[in-house]
């Protein structure tokens, strides 16, 4: 994207949409923690997800386009990304939000470490000299000021593992399927997903009336923010999209500050900037790669 293309403004108001709905979204997983179980969020969640998607569909006229097409993939892709879900709904519980969304910031460096082995992308050294520096964040938002890990910690962890896996088969999906297809899959198979798991025990916890609206704000928020993040980066380089993305670690502290008294640590804020440094450092190397490559071609 060239200085001429790029609309900064545009992109920072897409950006602040996004923080507040990945907020949002936190809030209102946590408010349902008490009376939902997670895999009933996710069915919940899904079910809504399903009705947006083909809403959008029937009005942009597109549902011809949603096919069976690559569905193992599709498969494998939503398994890693359920499990992920799972796991940070899992850690919304029990950790600080400004931890887990720290430790969110690490799914970039471990697509940056995996991409080589499934995508066939160049082992760099700026990718592992970033790798090494977004560890050392990871150890100090782990353990701020020597807290103990624990099992949400590490599922914390963990489901940036997985969202990595999840963003790598998307890259992989989006090279021959319509981006409808993959979201009408993404909500379809996490809901089948979902309803198994939750009614396993043929139990299932059905929402009050009072729970609907953070049922709805937990469906719609990732949706809206996945939105937001991919519209600013339409507007603008990632050089610029991916600071404005770190404000939203300040804005979820802040409010778990007032909602939940949360404690402001300063180590996760710490640990978070290195993982960020890290994270700009390769989008920095790639950017530079892309306009060599650019240039190249040109010439």
């Amino acid at each position: 994207m060239s200085d001429q293309q790029s609309q900064p403004l545009k992109a920072a108001i897409y950006m602040t949409g996004a923080m507040f709905s990945f907020t949002l979204m936190a809030v209102s997983g946590r408010e349902l923690s008490s009376t939902l179980d997670t895999f009933e969020i996710m069915t919940y969640r899904s079910a809504i997800g399903v009705v947006v998607v083909l809403g959008i569909a029937a009005l942009n006229g597109t549902l011809t386009e949603i096919s069976p097409n690559r569905l193992k993939l599709h498969g494998l892709r939503n398994l890693c990304h359920f499990i992920g879900q799972n796991l940070w709904l899992y850690a919304l519980i029990y950790i600080p939000l400004s931890q887990l969304f720290a430790f969110e910031f690490t799914s970039p460096l471990w697509i940056a470490m995996l991409a080589p082995f499934f995508l066939g992308e160049k082992m760099s050294s700026t990718r592992i000299v970033s790798f090494i520096l977004g560890f050392i964040g990871i150890l100090i938002v782990a353990r701020p000021e020597s807290a103990p890990i624990t099992l949400a910690t590490g599922a914390a962890a963990a489901c940036a593992i997985m969202f990595a896996f999840t963003t790598i088969a998307t890259k992989t999906l989006s090279r021959t399927e319509p981006t409808i297809s993959i979201m009408f899959w993404l909500t379809g198979i996490q809901g089948v997903l979902g309803l198994a798991c939750a009614g396993y025990d043929l139990d299932i916890t059905l929402p009050t009336l009072a729970l609907m609206p953070w049922v709805i704000f937990v469906a719609l928020g990732g949706l809206t923010a996945h939105y937001c993040i991919t519209t600013a980066l339409k507007l603008a380089p990632a050089t610029i999209v991916a600071p404005l993305e770190f404000l939203r670690l300040p804005l979820v502290a802040v409010v778990a500050y007032f909602l939940y008294g949360e404690p402001l640590v300063m180590a996760i804020f710490i640990g978070a900037a290195l993982v960020f440094a890290a994270n700009y450092l390769n989008i920095r190397a790639e950017n530079k790669a892309n306009l060599a490559r650019a240039n190249a071609t040109a010439v």
